[in-house]
């Protein structure tokens, strides 16, 4: 009796481990730890500190190469989350001041998070769809140029009014921004990416345009003049620190977006004109309107994305605004597997690497750039799920309506 218990016990952690092995999750987890370990190595392997101590012995070389991994990566985790003791220590204390210094890294994260989940969720929209949107950063542009001058323009107003003003401005911005290359790939054939690249250099040259003449602050150079107190986002702390309501606002959108593709018929009918827009039209869909919808909500999303971060963070629009998020944001959907959920938390990964890069780059003098390799990395070993599950021993995921006997 007690053979055949420890027998079931056995084949019960079996099964577990089988199951655990064959997780989707699981797998994220290797490759993003894999593309640490191979990132880690690529920082020893750039540093002149690590080949001097090969010169003076083996031993020597590996332990200033596992030293500088260790203070690449802790500085990366401190610069992004904070020190855990410190934030400990002042939740106890109650001190304001010591709050908000201990938590600025992990709250200046989110900051940086919240157009990545704006523009990642507009990407995994138009994959969704079937159309790439490769304009998502000349559509933060225009939603972030647009909601300055709203912010700007209009004074004497409510907060009420003028902040949903601005942030709709912002809106239909990106969405004629989206628009445009969607029409044009409905109506005639052209393919979006050219178009979308085309439109990210209209909107780089027509900002630029506007900050120089009819935006431009009448006080100082190429730059708008600070939008209104009204038209300002919601912050939680006193400066310097710059979490916003925006944060939350890009959560709400993912989950609205996520409703809308899988609850809904609209829904059903994108991701149906994205699999296969002949057997969609076909059925009775009309996919040349969902192409130019999905495009134009893509890209209303990108420019909602950068009216937030103009309302909430930046206040006036410079020449020197250069985001980047537009770009990456197309690796931040496709690690999420085009899933608007799962952006939240890919997009969460991007932004705390993005943020906590700046102190790794001082503290190690380790450039910046290493987190673009990191990211590709990590893209790079999500894509080959093979290579990940052979290395690791994983099983293979079961397919659908597979049974233990198939």
């Amino acid at each position: 009796m007690e053979n055949k218990q420890e027998k079931l016990k056995k084949n019960g952690v079996r099964i577990f481990f089988d199951e655990l092995s064959r997780s989707s999750f699981i797998f994220m987890i290797f490759a993003i730890f894999t593309g640490l370990v191979i990132g880690g190595i690529l920082a020893a392997a750039t540093t002149e500190d690590v080949y001097t101590a090969f010169r003076n012995s083996l031993g020597e070389g590996i332990m200033e190469s596992l030293d500088l991994i260790w203070r690449t990566y802790s500085s990366l985790f401190i610069g992004s989350f904070g020190k855990p003791v410190e934030m400990f220590q002042s939740v106890i204390s109650g001190d304001q001041e010591a709050m908000g210094k201990a938590f600025k890294p992990f709250l200046e994260s989110l900051v940086t998070t919240t157009p990545y989940i704006f523009t990642g969720v507009a990407i995994a929209l138009g994959f969704q769809a079937g159309v790439f949107n490769i304009g998502a950063e000349g559509q933060l542009f225009m939603g972030s140029i647009m909601s300055a001058w709203a912010g700007f323009t209009f004074k004497g107003l409510s907060p009420i009014v003028h902040i949903p003003l601005a942030l709709g401005i912002g809106f239909l911005a990106g969405a004629v921004w989206g628009y445009i290359p969607g029409w044009l790939k409905a109506k005639t054939g052209a393919h979006e990416v050219i178009n979308t690249i085309m439109m990210n250099y209209i909107a780089f040259n027509l900002t630029e345009y506007l900050i120089g003449g009819p935006f431009q602050d009448p006080n100082a150079s190429f730059k708008t003049p600070e939008i209104e107190e009204s038209a300002k986002l919601f912050r939680f702390f006193e400066p310097p620190l710059r979490f916003n309501v925006g944060f939350f606002i890009a959560i709400a959108f993912a989950v609205i977006i996520w409703y809308l593709l899988y609850k809904t018929t609209w829904g059903y009918e994108i991701r149906s004109v994205g699999l296969n827009p002949d057997a969609s039209r076909y059925a009775g869909i009309n996919s040349t309107m969902v192409t130019i919808i999905s495009l134009s909500l893509s890209g209303a999303l990108s420019g909602l994305g950068g009216a937030t971060m103009m309302q909430g963070v930046l206040f006036k629009q410079t020449q020197a605004l250069s985001t980047g998020y537009g770009f990456d944001a197309i690796a931040v959907a496709l690690l999420a597997k085009n899933h608007p959920l799962a952006v939240i938390a890919t997009a969460m990964l991007f932004g705390f690497m993005r943020q906590g890069s700046r102190l790794m780059q001082l503290k190690t003098g380790i450039p910046i750039d290493i987190i673009s390799i990191l990211q590709g990395l990590i893209i790079f070993f999500l894509a080959a799920p093979a290579m990940i599950r052979t290395l690791y021993r994983l099983k293979e995921p079961k397919k659908e309506f597979e049974t233990e006997e198939n």
